[in-house]
């Protein structure tokens, strides 16, 4: 069947498409490459007219123009549940607010409980069936336009494919408007060298790690040494199961390392929802059989990564308490990223068969003046707590690895203290004293 007159009876201009956004509307932006830039622009020239238009989107760089054009705030409201860095200084701006959810929930939340009134949505070209692939946004946007009164596509000539295992595209059926237009080349994100620290960590944990494992490396550059460290190693037959795939992995694909022929879900196959890094990693990806992108609803399932037989997850973290709460979104009040999905991979790998899940931090970090604060805190008082004590198994620091699970109040003290820097070891025994957590008869 040839779908080329449906697709020409729905293209038009970026501003003709905007034209069906109301006063009141929620308008969806799905997340990353996916955000549709020309649409956006479009919007925003529509400001005046416009009254109280709210806008979803997630990990996305700037600019985005419907939240600059407007700091009052009058016209349109944006939203992010989970903070790239550009949309972090949206929020200091006060620009932005956070929509907490966890990632597992992203279909459920939208299909029974939000209201997106118009979704836009950066795809590929047509194919010759009349399909449509979301590319790295493949984790969360079939559920969005699903549930959207009306669907509008940008085209952007320089997505990669890929394939999928469900609700990797759409089809033309489903869209009401296309747009297209000329795009900037995708960004080629390229992460500062890990450092010292970041590489000791790293080397921490490698003596957990065993030939065949399934991995799950969040972003940063601490991520980046444990796939480092793990390219230079005599591990293999590793596996790929992450709700966001970086060049961490390209890494361990390019030393021979990441063959996912040892997996027990997906095998063959290296799963992935959201892609965020250099052009050489979209460049691996893309219309890759080795490459299986799927809705998060499925990625970051704990009953699925629950399947998966040594499974080992490895996610990042600001400050960690005495009780082994962690606090991996904010800094006192202000908003750093978002919930994500630490606690679903937290959970998961907990029950997988040979699972190891860690937290990892440096012991402390400097602020803008140069003074010098550990990560590791007596308690919390205003940071927003990402993973519950209940649910934290291994933390991680350049001073060691300390396994949390099952051990009592002044036990975790004990562990959490001992993987801080030893300039601040003494007046965290002092708190822990202090909060009652902490046997006499234990040396300092």
């Amino acid at each position: 069947m040839n779908y080329t007159a449906e697709y020409r009876d729905k293209l038009c201009t970026p501003e003709e498409a905007v034209q069906v956004v109301k006063s009141g509307d929620w308008v969806d932006y799905t997340t990353s490459l996916g955000k549709p830039a020309l649409l956006d622009r479009a919007l925003a020239k529509r400001r005046d007219e416009l009254i109280d238009v709210k806008i979803r989107g997630n990990l996305i760089s700037g600019p985005i123009e419907i939240a600059e054009c407007d700091p009052t705030q009058e016209h349109f409201i944006y939203n992010s549940w989970h903070c790239s860095a550009y949309e972090r200084k949206l929020c200091d701006r006060g620009l932005c607010y956070f929509i907490p959810m966890v990632f597992h929930n992203n279909s459920a939340y939208y299909k029974h409980f939000l209201t997106v009134n118009v979704a836009m949505a950066c795809v590929t070209p047509m194919d010759r069936h009349g399909y449509f692939n979301f590319s790295t946004a493949t984790g969360v946007s079939a559920q969005i336009l699903r549930k959207a009164d009306i669907v509008i596509l940008e085209i952007n000539e320089h997505l990669p494919k890929l394939y999928g295992g469900y609700d990797e595209c759409i089809h033309i059926s489903e869209v009401n408007y296309i747009v297209e237009g000329e795009h900037d080349p995708l960004p080629d994100i390229q992460y500062p060298a890990p450092s010292v620290i970041d590489e000791q960590i790293a080397a921490n944990l490698i003596p957990y790690m065993t030939d065949g494992m399934t991995l799950q490396l969040g972003i940063g550059t601490l991520p980046h040494a444990v796939g480092n460290l793990i390219a230079q190693s005599d591990l293999k037959d590793l596996g790929m199961h992450t709700e966001l795939c970086s060049d961490a992995y390209l890494q361990l694909h390019k030393a021979g390392k990441l063959t996912n022929n040892r997996k027990t879900v997906n095998r063959g196959k290296g799963v992935l929802g959201i892609a965020i890094g250099s052009r050489e990693t979209y460049e691996w990806i893309d219309e890759n059989p080795g490459i299986a992108a799927y809705p998060l609803e499925y990625v970051n399932s704990p009953e699925v990564i629950a399947h998966i037989d040594n499974m080992l997850s490895i996610n990042s973290c600001l400050e960690v308490d005495l009780y082994g709460q962690v606090s991996s979104e904010s800094s006192g009040m202000r908003q750093i990223s978002g919930t994500g999905g630490q606690l679903d991979f937290l959970t998961g790998t907990a029950a997988s068969r040979g699972g190891k899940a860690f937290i990892c931090m440096s012991s402390t970090y400097r602020d803008k003046h140069g003074i010098r604060y550990s990560r590791i805190v007596p308690r919390f008082g205003g940071d927003i707590i990402t993973s519950p004590r209940s649910q934290v198994y291994y933390v991680a620091t350049e001073y060691g690895v300390a396994n949390l699970v099952g051990r009592s109040t002044w036990e975790r003290a004990e562990a959490i203290i001992s993987l801080a820097h030893p300039d601040f070891r003494e007046s965290l025994l002092a708190a822990a004293e202090a909060q009652h957590i902490w046997r006499r008869s234990n040396q300092r």
